[in-house]
């Protein structure tokens, strides 16, 4: 098999792990494929094969890509090189993109094609049929046809397989139901994702506030979108900014920038951790081995804490947990996080009892208070963590913030300033009298 009859990300795949020179000519021989390959490639290729073309050869290119795409490819790129595509476009394409860039960023309109099949309801199906077969090719997709008004207002959408088992005569008011889905231009693209996902719908049709027909979207070009979303909060999870641009485009000064800023905040709360620390050295001077351990029962808070905001990010995400279920979740995460605490307790415990009885590390006469204080700790530490780590993603949604800026690193960090707090208080009471 040829590459240029091989799937378009195939195409794209192999021209990329080519040299530059090679991978360039290779792509302008693939004639009328170039746009659909295009589109799979990532953005540092794009703007390398960009930046090679003369105006001639881009200007075949990029008008031959599909709106969507051409839009998304806009919002990855530096101004210079838009301004330069843009004058590349011909008047029709050009009043098309500079439309659709004229939508709010975080806009499904800014992801919908204007090319789509519509018809009128006093049309017969052998008139949509010629319809079709003249505008088809264009289309970026055939799934529906949308039938409209003569105002251009969406009246209902068809499946095609409706029209292709009707009589040639029929007119296309008796196949309608106007039962149909359409999804406002200004709503902005997650809650787009939700109506697909509901409707389990492969496009769906754009309006705008005065029911006017606009656009498509498709499913594909949506999830892209999305992908983009659950990167950036992955990233701001991990105690990162969301990168604009991808990891290879983006320069290690502004990865710095990125990261910086929350290394700086996370910095600034361990030093609290050192300042808890600080205020009970006199109880680690008179039990040294209380310090041994800080890093098993700290930690151990930070992880049921990263592990809680996880859960409670994804299931905000997916839209399963809403800011007036915060009572629940509490209820919930209170016996998990005791039981949890528990079984860590259980293996602390355990871990002291034998180290002590089989001789590896002598605890000192004291021993039994002491691993009762590192086991009730746990308990008191994790559940603190599970209660913290849920709770914080709720605290910055009732204030209007990104849920997923409650990063596994933030959550730790509080966890472990007060879990030394709670540790010291606990061994306090069991070592009191006794070694302290």
């Amino acid at each position: 098999m040829q590459i240029k009859d091989k799937h378009p990300a195939d195409i794209a795949e192999h021209l990329v792990a080519l040299d530059d020179k090679e991978r360039d000519l290779s792509f302008l021989m693939l004639a009328e494929k170039k746009a659909e390959v295009f589109s799979y490639f990532e953005n540092h290729v794009k703007q390398e094969i960009i930046k090679d073309f003369g105006d001639k050869d881009m200007a075949e290119l990029i008008n031959a890509m599909s709106p969507d795409d051409r839009t998304d490819m806009f919002d990855n790129f530096p101004d210079e090189l838009i301004k330069r595509m843009v004058n590349l476009l011909n008047n029709e394409e050009r009043n098309i993109a500079l439309n659709l860039i004229g939508y709010q960023k975080d806009s499904i309109a800014r992801l919908m094609t204007p090319y789509y099949i519509q018809a009128r309801p006093d049309w017969t199906v052998e008139k949509v049929m010629d319809q079709i077969r003249k505008h088809g090719k264009k289309a970026e997709t055939l799934n529906f046809i949308y039938i409209v008004d003569a105002q251009n207002r969406l009246i209902d959408d068809l499946r095609v397989g409706q029209i292709l088992l009707a009589e040639r005569k029929t007119e296309i008011s008796t196949l309608m139901d106007e039962k149909f889905i359409a999804i406002r231009a200004n709503t902005n693209i997650e809650d787009a994702f939700n109506t697909f996902d509901k409707y389990d719908r492969s496009a769906l049709p754009i309006v705008t506030d005065n029911d006017s027909l606009v656009g498509i979207v498709t499913f594909d070009d949506i999830l892209d979108k999305m992908k983009d979303r659950d990167t950036e909060d992955i990233q701001k999870f991990g105690g990162v900014e969301g990168l604009e641009l991808s990891y290879i485009d983006t320069p290690w000064t502004e990865m710095v920038r990125k990261r910086a800023g929350w290394l700086i905040v996370l910095f600034i709360g361990e030093m609290l951790t050192a300042s808890a620390m600080g205020y009970f050295d006199g109880e680690i001077e008179k039990a040294v081995v209380l310090a041994l351990f800080v890093p098993l029962v700290v930690s151990s808070g930070g992880n049921s804490g990263s592990q809680a905001a996880s859960l409670i990010i994804r299931a905000m995400a997916l839209r399963e947990l809403r800011l007036k279920d915060w009572w629940y979740v509490m209820r919930k995460e209170f016996f998990s996080g005791f039981l949890l605490g528990s079984i860590l307790g259980v293996i602390g415990f355990v871990r002291i009892l034998i180290w002590q009885q089989t001789g590896i590390y002598d605890y000192g006469e004291f021993w039994l208070s002491i691993a009762l204080a590192v086991s009730i700790s746990l308990i008191f530490i994790v559940l603190w963590g599970t209660l913290s780590g849920s709770l914080i993603p709720f605290a910055l949604r009732r204030f209007g913030l990104d849920p997923a800026t409650a990063s596994a690193p933030f959550v730790a960090t509080l966890v472990d300033v007060t879990g030394i707090i709670i540790y010291f208080s606990v061994a306090a009471f069991f070592l009191s009298g006794k070694l302290l």
